[in-house]
């Protein structure tokens, strides 16, 4: 057997081989060529709501997303969260949770400017069924012992 054959199956095997055996190393470049670009970095881009830096970064990049200005509790959580280091479990975790808590302050947003939203739809409802029918089955029946519990000390609170 020889030898690429036999690693074949493993991701990745051979990128350290002889160059002239590799079709794409001629394009391979670090840092890659920017042919026809008239800057060297590109110009920076307006700032029209709060971005969040990182500490291991001197300052803001010259381009960067920011779809979402950071509102109430999430976007002071976020703040909190980017106090500390990249390489910090915190940092993560705090964004993680800020996520979550932003969700359902865009339930509250959504209910108070009177618009109820399709939850089915939006987490993913139908693809669910489709793909994981017996998951679906099983969120189905927990949602309903949920309510049903509720439904139940509800009515023994009525009753004293």
């Amino acid at each position: 057997m020889d030898t690429p054959s036999k690693y074949a199956h493993i991701v990745g095997w051979g990128a350290d081989l002889d160059h002239a055996n590799r079709p794409a190393y001629p394009k391979e470049r670090t840092p890659p060529r920017l042919e026809g670009v008239h800057w060297d970095q590109p110009e920076q881009q307006a700032e029209r709501m709060e971005v969040f830096c990182s500490t291991e970064r001197p300052g803001i990049t010259p381009v960067f997303g920011a779809t979402c200005p950071p509102r109430w509790l999430s976007g002071r959580m976020r703040r909190f969260a980017f106090r500390y280091s990249e390489n910090d479990l915190r940092h993560w975790l705090l964004l993680l949770a800020a996520d979550r808590v932003d969700v359902g302050e865009g339930l509250i947003d959504d209910l108070s400017r009177g618009r109820v939203p399709n939850l089915y739809a939006e987490m993913g409802g139908a693809a669910e069924l489709k793909h994981n029918p017996m998951g679906a089955a099983r969120k189905a029946l927990v949602v309903a012992a949920v309510v049903g519990l509720v439904y139940l000390r509800l009515r023994r609170r009525r009753r004293l």
